[in-house]
């Protein structure tokens, strides 16, 4: 069984960007590892049909970088991307950036806490193509920064066929990031994504047309998006706050508000519009707006 029934307190700074607080994450991701052994060999026992898989996914690695490169590799493998290419690079991009895993282990939590449907941090590892699609994301990420745009651009062609989720590689995204279901997500190029967002399936953080340039949304932390929502442009998405499931955003959207409908508008009203004090990408509150939406008939 897992050795403490509490998450360490996280240290590190939010960001991807950059070293990571040493001493900090590397408690936080020794927890959540064991955590993940711990799960894997009690899976195991119960259901013998998996235990190779985990043995060979989970419990015959040494560390969390190890297991999702490993993982990773053999997700995105094709005929002529051989898996122990993308193994090796992957874990090089993990060893060797320690703000990766500083994202990698606020993810695993994210989903954890937030998703009442997550069972345990090794299905989110094992199962989640959202955390999954996110955290290859990152590699492909640090290889577009790298210069090494043909890669990059491969792999993200490679995890928009495995997962379904089409994420520039230049598309900047913090961590403690939850992809719910995950389906159909588009992030595009100049698009960035802050800390602690929950985004929910066929969600689009799109542009406007074919001129080039920073043309993509600004999302900024602690905001939920909705599913289908689609925010298109260089707008912004202020700190906390809310786009109600299948709206289409093309202005800016102050902290703490909620915006909902095609076109959205606020609740409350443009000049005084209704704030809310919890972090809607933490809490996932969805509809507590309705009671202050007078237009809401069924």
């Amino acid at each position: 069984m897992p050795t403490s029934s509490s998450p360490p307190k996280s240290t590190a700074e939010h960001g991807t960007g950059g070293g990571a607080g040493g001493g900090g994450l590397y408690e936080e991701e020794g927890w959540v590892w064991a955590q993940i052994k711990a799960e894997a060999r009690r899976d195991a026992e119960s259901e013998p049909a998996l235990a190779s898989y985990l043995y060979s996914t989970i419990l015959s690695h040494s560390s969390l970088e190890r297991s999702i490169s490993f993982h990773l590799g053999n997700k995105l493998c094709s005929s002529t991307l051989l898996s122990t290419l993308l193994y090796d690079l992957f874990l090089n991009a993990f060893s060797s950036d320690c703000a990766l895993l500083s994202a990698t282990v606020a993810d695993l939590r994210a989903a954890r806490e937030r998703d009442p449907a997550c069972v345990s941090y090794s299905h989110c590892l094992l199962n989640y193509k959202g955390f999954l699609a996110c955290q290859a994301h990152r590699v492909a990420h640090r290889l577009w920064q790298q210069s090494r745009r043909p890669l990059a651009l491969a792999l993200q062609s490679r995890i928009a066929d495995v997962f379904a989720m089409d994420i520039h590689p230049a598309a900047r995204i913090g961590k403690g990031i939850l992809f719910d279901h995950a389906t159909g997500v588009v992030v595009g190029e100049t698009a960035v994504i802050g800390n602690n967002v929950s985004i929910l399936h066929h969600v689009t953080l799109g542009g406007t047309g074919k001129i080039g340039g920073d043309r993509h949304p600004k999302i900024g932390d602690g905001v939920l998006i909705g599913a289908g929502a689609t925010i298109l442009g260089n707008v912004k998405i202020g700190e906390g706050a809310k786009i109600g499931a299948g709206s289409v955003v093309l202005i800016d959207v102050p902290p703490r508000t909620t915006a909902v409908g095609n076109p959205a508008r606020l609740v409350g009203g443009k000049e005084k519009p209704s704030k809310h004090e919890d972090v809607p990408g933490e809490s996932m509150d969805h509809t507590s707006f309705i009671s202050e939406w007078s237009d809401y008939i069924i």
